[in-house]
């Protein structure tokens, strides 16, 4: 697992892959409901999928050794489907993951993921399938996403192999060029903020006239 956080433009997301099979997995088995009372983030990493992974007794592909170091989650269809909890892509992110590769995403879950820099990329049934065999076959190979030409290259035995995904020009601009940051884009301009903020009546204060 990965304490770094995203932070300004990704280009590229690199690192060993998890595969977590199955159709329509809701926000409810991302993060159970019983977590959503936190008042901070902190320490949901740890509670990703706790109701699968309790039910599996550590067979989970979260709870797999070979999986420790995964940064890179491969899914199957509407994957993150159910309530609008932002909590579920924090908890996936606080785990380690910083992308996800499915092929279909519900559109509430893939918006609060590209909030928080985590690129959700797209592909067809038979493509998401054989990239989850080559991963599955060995969980150590590294993978590598390029945002700007939407494709993922398989690294180690199999490097060589390579499959074009799907990534709206929307979320690729904001990603690449750093927009998805809101934060990082305030504090990187707090010098006019505070100048356009001098000048607002309502922040300073009304004057009347004499």
């Amino acid at each position: 697992m990965s304490a770094a956080f995203p932070a300004g433009p990704i280009n590229r997301v690199m690192g060993p892959a998890l595969v977590l099979r199955g159709d329509d997995i809701d926000t409810d088995r991302i993060i159970p409901a019983r977590f959503l009372k936190c008042v901070a983030f902190d320490g949901l990493g740890e509670q990703v999928f706790a109701d699968d992974r309790a039910e599996l007794g550590g067979s989970h592909p979260f709870d797999r050794p070979e999986h420790r170091d995964a940064t890179i989650l491969l899914v199957n269809r509407n994957f993150g489907c159910g309530s609008s909890r932002e909590h579920a892509p924090q908890a996936l992110m606080r785990w380690g993951i910083r992308a996800v590769v499915g092929e279909s995403f519900a559109e509430i879950f893939y918006g609060n993921c590209l909030a928080l820099g985590i690129p959700c990329l797209q592909a067809p049934h038979d493509t998401m399938l054989a990239i989850q065999a080559a991963a599955a076959a060995d969980p150590t190979i590294p993978f590598s996403i390029d945002l700007a030409q939407a494709s993922l290259a398989a690294g180690g035995p199999n490097a060589g192999q390579c499959w074009n995904l799907e990534l709206a020009a929307g979320p690729q601009l904001m990603l690449v060029s750093g927009q998805w940051d809101g934060t990082g884009q305030l504090l990187a301009r707090d010098s006019e903020l505070t100048a356009t903020a001098a000048r607002l009546p309502y922040l300073t204060g009304f004057r009347t006239a004499a």
